[in-house]
């Protein structure tokens, strides 16, 4: 019986941190991605505003595209240099 319970502990902390997909896309809020960019909130909202991430707004409540925040981290990558001394 510990067994069966140590499984179910298992499976639970599995689907904590899962998100059902919807046509093949993944969908943050505001909270997700301020926690996975370590960024407030409020900057979120900021970049939103200044139109730097997309989103979508259905009454009160803000949803970001996973592929979106991903496209909007790529665009603002820059590659490391070494100066020549």
């Amino acid at each position: 019986m510990s067994c069966l319970d140590h499984m179910l502990v298992g499976i639970e902390n599995l689907t904590v941190g899962n998100r059902p997909v919807l046509g093949g896309k993944r969908y943050l809020t505001d909270k997700e991605v301020s926690a996975q960019l370590k960024l407030s909130r409020r900057t979120i909202q900021d970049y939103r505003n200044e139109g730097r991430i997309s989103y979508y707004q259905l009454g009160g409540k803000i949803l970001y595209r996973e592929s979106d925040i991903e496209k909007m981290l790529q665009e603002n990558y820059r590659e490391a240099y070494i100066s020549s001394k």
